[in-house]
């Protein structure tokens, strides 16, 4: 009796790989609001929770996501943040783009659908971009090369990803009356949720690009990384 008991609990055991993986979403979610609250650092954090994500799914489903998040967070600062500076910048101008031919006149009004185009296009390549820095060490052009590449592959799972990441954040929008509901729901795992998803669509075509390596090797090739980067 002892040792069937002792084989549930175990981490080899279906309850120990569900309340892993339950473990890593909620401590790779807290992580990833708690490096985002001064904004301009949630570029580097969004790189960390996929670089979590992705060796969850492709290395070891029983990692520690407090080591894992500081190293890819780490490793990944010196090209994701001013990347993500480039992101608010752009955002600001579209946001302000939105706001004046919506409140214009009928004819002017027209020119809000390739707004909302080209802001549907870049969010979509930007759901691409912050993946694909977790999982390669490329220069950003390469890197935004690479985004549109996957993106471009696969269009569907591409328009599947940006409502992923967009569809939820327009119903905690347009809801008020649930926000508290929701607002606990994002701050415990909604974001690593979807980051977790994403990275199982994109994963497949990843993997024909990375090397089959294991923990040791992985381990090894990111203190590189790093180094690289320094």
């Amino acid at each position: 009796m002892k040792e069937k008991i002792l084989g549930i609990l175990s981490e080899e055991s279906l309850l120990g790989r569900i309340t892993s993986r339950i473990w890593i979403l909620f401590a790779s979610n807290l992580l990833f609001v708690l490096f985002s609250l001064p904004v301009v650092t949630a570029g580097p954090a969004w790189v960390a929770m996929y670089y979590v994500c992705l060796k969850t799914l492709r290395v070891d489903s029983s990692l520690s996501p407090v080591r894992e998040f500081w190293k890819g967070f780490r490793t990944s600062f010196r090209q994701a943040f001013p990347a993500f500076l480039a992101v608010l910048a752009v955002s600001a101008v579209l946001i302000l783009d939105i706001m004046f031919v919506s409140r214009t006149q009928d004819a002017m009004r027209l020119f809000r659908w390739p707004v909302y185009l080209v802001t549907g296009f870049l969010l979509m390549i930007l759901f691409h971009v912050f993946p694909v820095m977790a999982a390669f060490s490329d220069t950003f052009r390469g890197l935004i090369r690479n985004a549109l590449y996957f993106a471009a592959k696969n269009p569907l799972r591409a328009v599947l990803i940006l409502g992923l990441n967009v569809g939820p954040m327009i119903w905690t929008y347009m809801d008020v009356v649930r926000m508290p509901l929701y607002a606990f729901l994002w701050a415990s795992f909604g974001f690593s949720s979807i980051a977790m998803i994403c990275s199982r669509l994109l994963l497949k075509d990843f993997e024909q690009y990375l090397p089959d390596i294991s923990i040791d090797e992985e381990e090894t090739m990111m203190e590189e990384k790093h180094d690289s980067i320094r």
